[in-house]
């Protein structure tokens, strides 16, 4: 296999693994009451990208779009996808194949600004969820939750990286 396409395949692997890994993370604290991201909103508001609208005052309130729900799991993948290949990008192919922590870690814990500074103003929440009724609870989860991603994106490169060998 090329090395083109050796490199691209890690980045996939890498980027929906750890994309997985939070989803996981989600999904058992959405078992334990604690409210969860709603990827048909995510999916909402990419629909109205082609209609040209950006920003929303807020995104529940503007008109569903067919299909918003796997719209919005699309995008939240080929975001981390995105975010594997920045990784990549900025680490080095040899990290893909000897992967370590702190890299990913401190990777996944800047992805947080993607939310802070795009999503949830675009979305009406505000920068930082400031216009949301518990912004701090809301800041602290985003950045669990995109902690547990940079996890995943060291969990993931491990795991491709021995594939591979």
């Amino acid at each position: 296999m090329n090395t083109f396409i050796s490199g691209a395949a890690h980045i996939l692997l890498i980027g929906v693994g750890a994309t997985a890994v939070m989803d996981a993370w989600l999904l058992l604290l959405q078992r334990l009451g604690v409210p969860t991201l709603n990827f048909a909103m995510i999916g909402r508001w990419a629909g109205h990208w082609r209609r040209g609208t950006w920003k929303h005052d807020a995104i529940a309130k503007a008109a569903p779009v067919r299909g918003e729900l796997a719209l919005g799991w699309l995008v939240h993948y080929a975001t981390g996808i995105a975010f594997a290949a920045l990784l990549a990008g900025m680490a080095g192919m040899p990290w893909v194949h000897q992967p370590t922590l702190l890299p990913a870690f401190c990777l996944g814990i800047g992805t947080v600004a993607a939310p802070w500074l795009v999503m949830q103003p675009a979305m009406g929440a505000g920068i930082a969820s400031s216009r949301t009724p518990a912004p701090a609870k809301n800041r602290l989860r985003s950045l669990a939750n995109h902690s547990i991603f940079g996890l995943g994106l060291y969990l993931a490169a491990v795991v491709s990286a021995w594939i591979s060998r």
